[in-house]
């Protein structure tokens, strides 16, 4: 059981990755944790795809007529983390301007308040823009 554990290392610690970015997203109130959430799930969503392309003692995929493939490492996954590291990115930064407007509406950074101060707010018809 622990032997097969640890040959499979990478793939379990994705999954706790994911795991604990799941809870973090879901369970706490403040923006900037549940920000830091759905970068750890985008973490071990990368860790997994890179783990599935590599192979033990694998060359660059340049495979030559009659070659084995099994002993090259398949590119695609890496491709696939790069494009993901992009948009990551970009979904962070948009996540933490749009959190920096709503702390400069409403002053906190916990989503209950907010959404309990818009509602008063759409209650007594105030619409104030920041």
């Amino acid at each position: 059981m622990l032997e097969a554990l640890l040959e499979q290392r990478y793939y379990v610690a994705a999954v706790v990755l994911f795991s604990i970015g799941f809870v973090t997203l879901f369970l706490h109130p403040n923006l900037i944790k549940k920000i830091i959430g759905l970068n750890l799930m985008d973490t071990a969503v990368f860790l997994f795809l890179a783990a599935m392309g590599y192979v033990d003692g694998g060359k660059a995929p340049i495979v030559p007529p009659g070659a084995e493939a099994e002993t090259y490492v398949n590119p695609v996954p890496g491709g696939l983390v790069l494009t993901g590291i992009v948009v990551a990115v970009s979904t962070t930064a948009l996540f933490l301007a749009l959190t920096h407007r709503l702390y400069r509406r409403y002053h906190s950074l916990n989503l209950d308040v907010i959404l309990m101060l818009s509602r008063e707010g759409e209650e007594d018809g105030n619409h104030k823009t920041a």
